[in-house]
């Protein structure tokens, strides 16, 4: 006798199969844990974003952008993309034209041909002439010590002796310079089941490097530490906490040592929330020395942020699994120590920002 197994059971089993089949990328659990808590929407006092990037402010509507920041709270991004020359000027008239208050930028500087005859004076130049256009700051991009190349062809370190003049040039006119060097040190270890960032190797490949690829990655950061010593006067804020948040004991005393060293805590809110309570302890010690920063202008991600800097919750998620597939806990920081961040810090640092827009 034949026995015929109903369709509608025979796609239960196929659902039940292939749910026990799935991988760890998709695997992403809603959490049953009942805790106090709840999503903050809105920062509870006004902040400064160091390390936002607006690619076409040139020619940007800036209102639509205006109205996010209104809601979040945010009342001045500066715009780290800001380039020089001409687009530079274009991008601060459509701010003094709109919202001269609400936007800065910080021109930046291609490095490429480091080497050729005059390029030093002709970079210095430029600089002055974007900071007298309207910049407030210099942002430097990893490409320094990673892709950019000298008139040789090779790569440029980050402490290059010819770059000297355009730090020079920083602490000459006043301006702080915003650096991102390298990535996490995760990109050039193993791709194996040791990596803690496997799951964003998998999912964005291009972003694994080689030991030496383009070169190690302590090499990297020594570079960058060393051209902070070496420029005692000028000013750096080192984006991302310097790929040290997952090990602020580390971090610290580099902040220690390096006195004209700042952080910028852009993209790595993550490794806090796993650690409220060394961070908080640490973010106490550096009040003086942290200043918020996202990155990328995803208005919906900044409410993790809030959270973590200012609640005391427990367990909640973060938003982009394969940055962090653990859970987050708040800081709970003080509301001292959160004005220094989200605002004081910048306002001292960042020169020619609205003081008006901040309660004291």
């Amino acid at each position: 006798m034949r026995y015929r197994i109903p369709t509608l059971l025979l796609l239960l089993l196929s659902i039940t199969i292939h749910a026990q089949d799935i991988s760890f990328e998709d695997y992403n659990p809603t959490s049953t844990l009942v805790v106090p808590g709840k999503i903050i929407n809105r920062a509870k006092f006004p902040f400064i974003d160091v390390h936002g990037h607006q690619y076409n402010m040139a020619n940007q509507d800036l209102s639509p952008v205006i109205a996010a920041m209104d809601t979040l709270n945010l009342q001045i991004m500066v715009n780290l993309s800001g380039r020089s020359g001409e687009n530079l000027s274009k991008a601060v008239k459509n701010i003094v034209d709109h919202y001269p208050k609400r936007f800065v930028v910080f021109a930046n500087v291609n490095f490429n041909g480091v080497g050729e005859e005059g390029w030093a004076e002709k970079a210095v130049a430029q600089l002055k002439e974007d900071v007298k256009n309207g910049a407030r700051g210099l942002k430097v991009y990893k490409g320094l010590g990673m892709n950019d190349k000298d008139a040789d062809g090779n790569r440029i370190p980050v402490n290059d002796p010819r770059l000297n003049p355009i730090w020079e040039t920083c602490a000459e006119l006043g301006i702080p310079v915003l650096i991102h060097s390298a990535d996490p040190k995760s990109f050039w270890d193993e791709f194996d089941g040791d990596n803690e960032r496997w799951l964003e190797l998998k999912t964005h490949p291009r972003r694994k490097r080689s030991g030496a690829d383009p070169a190690p990655w302590e090499q990297i950061m020594e570079e960058q530490h060393n051209m902070f010593r070496n420029h005692p006067n000028t000013t750096f804020i080192n984006a991302h906490m310097g790929w040290y948040a997952n090990n602020l004991g580390k971090l610290g005393e580099l902040l220690d040592e390096i006195p004209n060293m700042n952080v910028g805590i852009a993209a790595v809110i993550a490794e806090f929330g796993r650690q409220p309570r060394f961070a908080k302890a640490f973010f106490i010690k550096y009040q003086d020395r942290i200043l918020f920063g996202k990155d990328s202008w995803v208005p919906e991600e900044f409410p993790t942020y809030f959270r973590v800097l200012e609640s005391a919750d427990e367990y909640f998620p973060y938003h982009k699994k394969y940055h962090a597939f653990w859970p987050m806990y708040g800081l709970d920081l003080p509301d001292e120590v959160l004005k220094k961040v989200y605002y004081k810090n910048a306002l001292r640092i960042v020169p020619g920002l609205d003081k008006s827009l901040f309660p004291n």
